[in-house]
């Protein structure tokens, strides 16, 4: 008798791991050889899953600067963010509580498990590599991996593939409207987390289902895999 192949999807900064600890420093470095002063995780924290062009616009924005978007200063900060933000991948990023012991009980529970995050393919396998968990996630997608990256739901279908998984019976796991929009026009089911960096109410966007601690992961996942 074979199993069929299922998969969750997660979603890396904000779902998995909270990277705001070495994100929004690398983000100031970064403004600071501009002239801006510093901003806080909680001015930007929330636009973090947009993406670092975004941070760099919120961060002009907050301090009532004008920048061009997409102007030769925005490239040029997107470059020095990226340099400093390899630099410190990992200082003070963690995984949220019991991010793993969550992980372990869905391989136990016969789960394949990827990561689908619109950070450079190479920095999120280079974060998981130095935080020691690589080995549990057998594919890993960015922003750069394809043409197209969320809240395309083409991002994950193709993350799906790679995984020689179905997209009917994947998981997508996040935390802000890209994952959630993604896994919706995929049709595929959604969990949501409540403590991640979406800049609106998770429970506006419509998930299947929302937990706001990973002990509650998988039941959630249970539950939508019985629907």
């Amino acid at each position: 008798m074979t199993t069929t192949p299922r998969l969750v999807i997660f979603d890396l900064d904000g779902t998995l791991v909270d990277s705001n600890r070495d994100l929004v420093p690398a983000l100031n470095k970064a403004t600071a050889t501009e002239g801006l002063p510093n901003i806080s995780m909680a001015d930007v924290g929330h636009v973090v899953g947009k993406g670092a062009l975004q941070m760099i616009e919120r961060a002009y924005h907050f301090h009532g600067r004008k920048l061009e978007v997409g102007g030769p200063t925005h490239k040029r900060l997107l470059d020095r963010f990226v340099e400093f933000y390899e630099q410190n991948l990992t200082d003070k990023t963690v995984f949220f509580p019991s991010t793993l012991l969550a992980l372990d009980e869905l391989s136990k529970s016969g789960w394949q498990l990827a990561v689908c995050t619109n950070k450079y393919e190479r920095l999120a396998r280079k974060l998981l590599v130095q935080l020691g968990e690589a080995a549990r996630f057998p594919v890993v997608t960015g922003g750069d991996t394809f043409d197209v990256k969320k809240p395309d739901p083409q991002h994950l279908i193709e993350t799906a593939k790679l995984a020689n998984v179905s997209p009917e019976n994947c998981i997508m796991v996040g935390d802000s409207v890209n994952d959630i929009a993604a896994a919706q026009a995929a049709n595929m089911p959604v969990i949501a987390v409540n403590f991640g960096y979406s800049d609106v109410p998770v429970e506006q966007l419509n998930p299947d289902r929302i937990i706001s601690h990973f002990d509650e992961l998988g039941g959630a996942v249970a539950d939508l895999s019985h629907n």
